[in-house]
C-alpha cells in the first residue's frame, strides 16, 4: 500500500502581504502547488488578482487577540489541511512566539525560535554580544535608553549626543528591537537613520522622547560603502540542530521611501564562505530554529564583513534564494511536515533578483564592470522578479504586476533621484 503524501494537502497561511509573503507563497506553489491564504490589514496589491493566493483583509491585525482570533478563524475553515505558518514581520514574529502553544492547537506548523533564544538575538544589542564572543566583526556602537532619557528631562538628551560623539558622523540609528519599533509613531520616522551631524541625533531623540518610545535607540558606526556594498545573507537551521539551508548575495539597490528604507529592491546572488560560516556559528551557538536573514556590509577600509543584525524570519528578499537554486519551501517541509534530515544546500546560481525594471537599476550602478555583468546575467535569462511568476500570470494579474514594478519609476523619481556615491 503506498503511503500518502503529506504535502498534498499542504496550505501555506501568512501574515502580512507584501511582495516578501507573495515570494515564500509562489516558493510552496511551485515546489508542492500548495495554494496560500494571507491575511492582512489591508487588501495589497502584491497579492491582487492571484490566481493561488487567497488575500482576507482582517484590520486591526497589530491587536493580539485579533490576531489570533483570524488565525483560528481560518483554521477551522481550513480543517484537515496541513497548515504552515509563516509571516515576514518581526512584530509578529514576537506574537507568534510568545502565543505558539494555542496557534499549535489551533492546528498551525510553527517553526521559529524558542522564546529564551529569540530574547537573545531580537535585539542588535543581543546579537553583537553573541557575535563578539564568537568573533564575527559589528560596528562600534553607542546604545541610548530612550524610556531613561524621558525619565530624566530634556537634559539627558544633550549627555546621551555627548556619548555618541565618540563615534564619527555620519552615524547610523536604528531601534534595538523593531518589534518595538512597530508600534511606535513620530515625525519622520524611518526604518533605519542616517544621522548627518549631531544635531539630527538630537532631533531624533526628542522625538523619540515625546512618543514615549519603550525601547532602545542604537547609534552605530557607519561603515562607509555605497549599497553595491551591502550584503543578504538567508540560512536555515533545522529542528535536529543543522544549518540545512544559506545563500548570501550583494545588494545594489536598497528601497527609499520612508517606510521601507534599507530594505533590498535588487540583489546578485554571490557565496560569500566567510560570511556563512559565521552566520552557521551564530546560529548552532545559540540553539536556533527556522529561518534567519542577516544584515551585513563590507567594509572597504580593509575587506571584512561587519554584521548589523539578524531578523528572526525569513525576510522579504526570500525570492533571491529560490531563484538561486535552493527553494526555500522545501527546507521547512523537509524538516516540519516531513520530518527529514534535509541535505544541507547551498543557493549559489548566479541570478539578479530585482523588484525594479531593469532599465531603472542600471542608473543606479555607477561601476561599469559590475553593470556589464548584470547584463551577462539578464542577457542568459538570469532576471528573477518574484512577482512575475508563470504559473500565476492571468492577463489582469500580468496588468497588476506590471504597474507594480513600473510604479518604481515614480517612488525613486520621488525619494532617490539619483544615485550616491560613498
Amino acid at each position: 500500500m503506498r503511503m500518502a503524501d503529506p504535502t498534498r494537502d499542504l496550505t501555506v497561511v501568512g501574515i502580512g502581504g507584501d511582495i516578501g509573503m507573495y515570494a515564500l507563497c509562489r516558493a510552496f506553489h511551485e515546489r508542492y502547488g500548495a495554494p496560500a491564504v494571507v491575511l492582512s490589514t489591508v487588501a495589497t496589491r502584491a497579492l491582487q488578482r492571484s490566481s493561488f493566493v487567497e488575500n482576507v483583509v482582517v484590520p486591526g491585525l497589530g491587536d493580539v487577540e485579533t490576531l489570533l482570533a483570524a488565525l483560528e478563524d481560518q483554521a477551522r475553515r481550513l480543517a484537515g489541511r496541513t497548515l504552515v505558518l509563516l509571516t515576514n514581520s518581526d512584530w509578529h514574529v514576537h506574537t507568534i512566539v510568545e502565543h505558539r502553544a494555542r496557534i499549535e492547537a489551533a492546528g498551525y506548523l510553527v517553526q521559529y525560535p524558542s522564546k529564551d533564544v529569540l530574547a537573545r538575538v531580537a535585539t542588535k544589542e543581543g546579537f553583537a554580544q553573541v557575535c563578539e564572543r564568537l568573533g564575527i566583526p559589528t560596528p562600534r556602537t553607542v546604545p541610548v535608553d530612550i524610556a531613561r532619557l524621558t525619565a530624566q528631562g530634556p537634559d539627558a538628551l544633550a549627555a546621551a549626543a555627548d556619548a555618541v560623539d565618540a563615534l564619527t558622523y555620519p552615524v547610523i540609528a536604528k531601534p534595538s528591537d523593531s518589534s518595538q519599533w512597530f508600534a511606535v509613531s513620530f515625525p519622520g520616522k524611518q526604518k533605519v537613520h542616517t544621522l548627518d551631524a549631531r544635531a539630527d541625533l538630537v532631533a531624533l531623540l526628542g522625538h523619540l522622547a515625546d512618543a514615549r518610545y519603550p525601547g532602545t535607540l542604537l547609534v552605530q558606526e557607519y561603515i562607509p560603502g555605497d549599497e553595491t556594498q551591502q550584503r543578504s545573507l538567508t540560512a536555515y537551521r533545522d529542528s535536529h540542530g543543522e544549518v540545512t539551508l544559506l545563500a548570501t548575495g550583494r545588494v545594489l539597490l536598497e528601497e527609499h521611501t520612508p517606510g521601507t528604507l534599507g530594505i533590498p529592491a535588487a540583489i546578485l546572488v554571490e557565496p560569500y564562505d566567510d560570511a556563512m560560516d559565521a552566520a552557521r556559528r551564530f546560529l548552532d551557538d545559540v540553539g536556533y530554529v527556522g529561518f534567519a536573514n542577516f544584515d551585513f556590509k563590507r567594509d572597504r577600509r580593509d575587506g571584512r564583513h561587519v554584521f548589523f543584525e539578524v531578523n528572526p524570519r525569513i525576510g522579504r528578499n526570500n525570492h533571491y534564494v529560490t531563484a538561486a537554486g535552493a527553494n526555500v519551501a522545501e527546507a521547512l517541509v523537509e524538516d516540519v511536515v516531513l520530518g527529514h534530515r534535509a541535505q544541507p544546500r547551498r543557493a549559489v546560481d548566479e541570478v539578479l533578483y530585482t523588484v525594479v525594471p531593469f532599465g531603472l537599476l542600471k542608473r543606479y550602478i555607477l561601476d561599469p564592470d559590475l553593470r556589464a555583468r548584470l547584463e551577462r546575467v539578464v542577457r542568459r535569462g538570469g532576471l528573477a522578479n518574484p512577482l512575475k511568476y508563470d504559473a500565476d500570470a492571468r492577463p489582469l494579474r500580468r496588468v497588476v504586476v506590471e504597474a507594480i514594478t513600473q510604479n518604481y519609476r515614480r517612488k525613486y523619481a520621488q525619494h532617490y533621484p539619483a544615485a550616491k556615491t560613498d
